[in-house]
């Protein structure tokens, strides 16, 4: 694993999240940028503020919280959620994760599955969704509009605009106006109607 796997470990108890933490740094060929997170109550505010590419958490700790609805709290659509069950969990639960931790696994079987964790990061990292200002904006800029003609319509100052765009374009990996175009085509934030003249110059 060549790039930074983002990895959010939420355990209340630190001799758990500890050792757990312990045997990742330990696993070869992980490279990990890690993120302890033992407040509970801060969990959704802290994954918003890092926005980590894979969760471990107890569901138990979650209470009636899915990771579906944890993603949508925070805003990490793409996050991978991993389960760490410390007792008996229902089958049900854990399948709404996408990957379970035992704590008998043994450290091949973790270092596998934190291969498949970060399997197809990459193209995760360029899909990452973008906020609603930053649609707001996608549109505008597929419109033809410059930087303050955006800030004057969205009521924000051309910075800001332009700190969104840095944004826009590294979340999506995209560079160009005509690419923007296609991108919100396809993701069906405008009609191809509303931006004919756009098409004509891709």
């Amino acid at each position: 694993m060549s790039k930074v796997l983002k990895l959010a470990v939420a355990e209340p108890s630190a001799i758990i999240r500890c050792g757990l933490l312990a045997l990742l740094r330990g696993l070869p060929g992980m490279n990990l940028d890690i993120l302890e997170i033992g407040d509970m109550s801060r969990l959704s505010a802290l994954l918003a503020r890092h926005r980590p590419d894979v969760l471990v958490v107890n569901p138990a700790s979650l209470g009636l919280c899915t990771p579906r609805q944890l993603r949508e709290q925070s805003g990490c659509e793409g996050l991978k959620c991993v389960a760490l069950p410390l007792a008996m969990t229902d089958s049900s639960v854990l399948n709404a994760y996408d990957e379970t931790f035992s704590l008998y696994d043994s450290e091949e079987q973790l270092r596998a599955k934190m291969l498949r964790l970060g399997e197809g990061r990459g193209a995760q990292e360029r899909q990452e969704p973008l906020s609603a200002r930053e649609r707001e904006i996608v549109v505008c800029i597929v419109k033809g509009m410059t930087n303050k003609q955006i800030a004057d319509h969205l009521c924000i100052s051309a910075h800001t605009v332009i700190t969104h765009r840095r944004n826009i374009v590294s979340k999506l990996q995209i560079h160009s106006p005509a690419g923007l175009t296609i991108y919100a085509i396809v993701n069906k934030l405008v009609e191809l109607s509303d931006v004919k003249d756009s098409i004509a110059d891709i």
